[in-house]
């Protein structure tokens, strides 16, 4: 027994350092897709006293109105890692689901272990418990969970849901004091799959503590047991319950059901041989797939899924019959039930690769049960046949080896936004979506021709997706096309009024082409519709800057302010509303910061060229407060009086610099200017 357990650990810290291995190049891959609203632009994770309000208000999930969900299990986690990393740090992200990956694998360890010595050899039991756990952390499936931020809701979840039925099957003299419901009370707070423990219990204590076999229980005799078992569970059942209702209680809608019910059922069957066939082959990985909905019932491929489930449903009721067999109809009977909640909903995405996270523990607890249930019948042929060792070891080897380097490239592919979406135009190519997203990698780029081509492929799949339009206007606007960027803006707003994206985005660029009376009144709807987007409100504070309505940023601030107490750019724009001094920004609206008169004298020059005149005022003033007799100061002043059309200010300005500097070509051209305009104007 001590050389089993020696061995036992020295396979398992093997395994540990293979996955550290699979995953090290993971640690510093960014934020993707939803993180974006639940992560980047959640203002409600950057600071820790937000935590209790997670567990009351759904608007702290998210910085997008659309998907105020409420998981305050995985928004809590996110602010400890936003505090640990200083702000958005990836690997602090990334390290924390890894952490609660390798807390998973042991606890499932110890959950099939338990169950194995049940029905085999305790000798066996620890190796096979292994090797589903193996298996399953190792599967490179499951990379797209473990990299994916938001998707640690999954990881939290499945814990929860193993730790409770460890705790079940480990400490039965302690179930009367119902500690098993304390994990999945837990565990409803990162997300609405918990409710399949009851599944997963009910057939436990059938399968393992009554002996029952499925078959068994439709015989009358049995119904009291059954009845029993579930008057056992019930206690768990009623609080699972309890605090989903109460979660779903706070949540106003569910985005994303919108197929028809029947062919989206009918449809999961395929979707469940896709899920099936991808544990053992997991070669086609998509982060967003372009799979639909099936609607003719006579498909092909929806006679072969309801063949499969068929086939599933019968080797459960075949393999529950014996004892040493039990185990595998559980891992069956948990691949299905862990599916059903995605199965049952109609989501607007038919599959989704991070949905198999939950099933594969009991897929890779089936499959190496039956592996090993082979191993231990012809064990003897095995001693004496130093060739068959070989072959055993090259195939365990083999398995695992390559689900390490698949896991090893997937990472590759989630390093950013621009390997990702290029990864899903290969993949998908009918999705719309990773088309548009691909685009907006380029478009960030300055690869305008090429983010314009997939933009226009993108819109033959969704040609009334409102988020496309407004990348299309973006685009537009950056390449000088503005009339055509107006109404593409306004082609978003129609099609989602209700969203605050389109007006936030069509503020942002009105700013930017210093149509700001505009841009305010649009911002303000947004404001409306999402009162914590940091978006909307930089750019009112940065456009009532521009305008010098300082009583308005004043107001604006202090909201930003309440969001955020600690942010610079809140605070330089309260400041300069109290001194009623314009704030001087860069391109991205960051406060510059300028030291020297020759500082202030080349960014007035900046300022100048992309029309900014009323910064090129504010920054010539400096420059003189600290260089009074900088005659390019007061040229560069006069210059951007004369683009405001301040005709008098500009000669007035001119005529200082030619007094400093009598020779100074600029000043003189720009005065002459000032003066034809005065003169026409008499």
């Amino acid at each position: 027994m001590l050389q089993t357990n020696r061995n036992l650990f020295i396979s398992a810290f093997t395994l540990f350092a293979v996955l550290i291995i699979a995953y090290a190049n993971h640690f510093q891959n960014g934020f993707h897709f939803d993180d974006s609203h639940a992560v980047v632009d959640n203002v409600h994770i950057r600071s820790l006293g937000n935590i209790p309000a997670y567990f009351y208000d759904p608007s702290m999930f998210s910085a997008d109105p659309t998907h105020w969900g409420f998981r305050p299990l995985v928004t809590t986690t996110l602010a400890i890692d936003y505090w640990l990393g200083g702000g958005l740090n990836p690997f602090w992200f990334q390290m924390d689901t890894f952490i609660w990956f390798i807390v998973l694998g042991l606890l499932i360890f110890f959950v099939y272990r338990n169950l194995l010595k049940r029905s085999i050899p305790p000798t066996w039991a620890g190796f096979m418990a292994l090797g589903t756990v193996a298996w399953y952390v190792l599967n490179t499936a499951n990379a797209e969970t473990i990299n994916y931020v938001i998707a640690r809701s999954d990881v939290l979840s499945t814990l929860c849901i193993v730790a409770s039925l460890l705790i079940y099957i480990a400490y039965p003299q302690k179930r009367k004091f119902g500690l098993y419901i304390i994990p999945a009370f837990v565990g409803v707070f990162a997300k609405e799959t918990v409710l399949v423990l009851v599944i997963l219990l009910f057939f436990y204590i059938l399968l393992f503590e009554n002996e029952l076999s499925i078959a068994d229980l439709f015989r009358k005799k049995n119904l009291k047991t059954v009845w029993t078992t579930f008057l056992r569970i019930l206690p768990l059942l009623i609080v699972i319950t309890i605090m989903q209702y109460y979660a779903l209680s706070k949540v106003k809608s569910i985005p994303g059901i919108t197929n028809p019910f029947i062919p989206y059922i009918l449809t999961q069957t395929w979707v469940w041989v896709h899920y099936f066939f991808a544990f053992f082959l997991p070669l086609n990985l998509s982060a967003d797939t372009d799979w639909s909905v099936i609607t003719n019932p006579a498909d092909e491929r929806i006679l072969a899924g309801l063949l499969f489930v068929t086939w599933l449903l019968i080797t459960i009721v075949k393999t529950s019959a014996k004892k040493e067999t039990r185990p595998i109809a559980f891992g069956l009977i948990w691949f299905a039930a862990a599916l059903l909640p995605t199965s049952l909903a109609p989501f607007a995405e038919v599959t989704n690769d991070h949905r198999m996270f939950f099933p594969f523990i009991g897929l890779a607890f089936s499959v190496v049960t039956y592996i090993g249930l082979l191993l231990i019948k012809y064990q003897q042929k095995l001693k004496s046949n130093l060739k068959y060792q070989y072959i055993l070891a090259v195939f365990i080897l083999l398995i695992l080896g390559l689900n390490a380097y698949g896991i090893h490239e997937r990472n590759k592919v989630w390093k950013d936004d621009e390997s990702l979406w290029l990864d899903v135009t290969q993949k998908s190519p009918l999705n719309g979506r990773g088309l548009m997203n691909y685009g907006l990698t380029q478009m960030e780029k300055g690869n305008y021709p090429t983010a314009g081509l997939y933009f226009e492929k993108a819109s033959q799949y969704l040609p009334y997706y409102s988020t496309l339009y407004i990348n299309i206007a973006i685009l537009k606007g950056a390449t000088g096309h503005h009339a055509e960027a107006d109404s593409n803006f306004k082609k978003a707003m129609s099609l989602n009024p209700g969203t605050f994206d389109p007006y936030a985005f069509y503020a942002r660029y009105l700013h930017q082409t210093h149509r700001d009376t505009e841009a305010i009144k649009i911002d303000e709807k947004a404001l409306q519709i999402n009162p914590y987007s940091s978006l909307v409100l930089d750019v009112l504070m940065s456009a009532y800057n521009d305008l010098e309505t300082w009583d308005k940023l004043a107001e604006t601030a202090n909201k930003k302010l309440v969001l955020l107490p600690d942010d610079p750019l809140a605070k330089a724009y309260l400041a300069a509303a109290q001194k009623k001094q314009m704030l001087l920004t860069d391109a991205n609206g960051r406060p510059v910061k300028l030291t020297t008169a020759a500082d202030f004298l080349n960014q007035s020059a900046i300022y100048y060229n992309v029309h900014e005149y009323k910064k090129c005022i504010r920054a010539c003033q400096e420059a003189v407060k600290l260089e009074p007799k900088n005659a390019d100061a007061y040229s560069n002043m006069g210059a951007a009086y004369n683009g405001l059309g301040q005709w008098q200010e500009g000669a007035e300005a001119c005529k200082k610099a030619l007094l400093l500097n009598p020779n100074h070509q600029l000043a003189k051209g720009n005065l002459s200017w000032a003066e034809n305009k005065l003169k026409s104007k008499r």
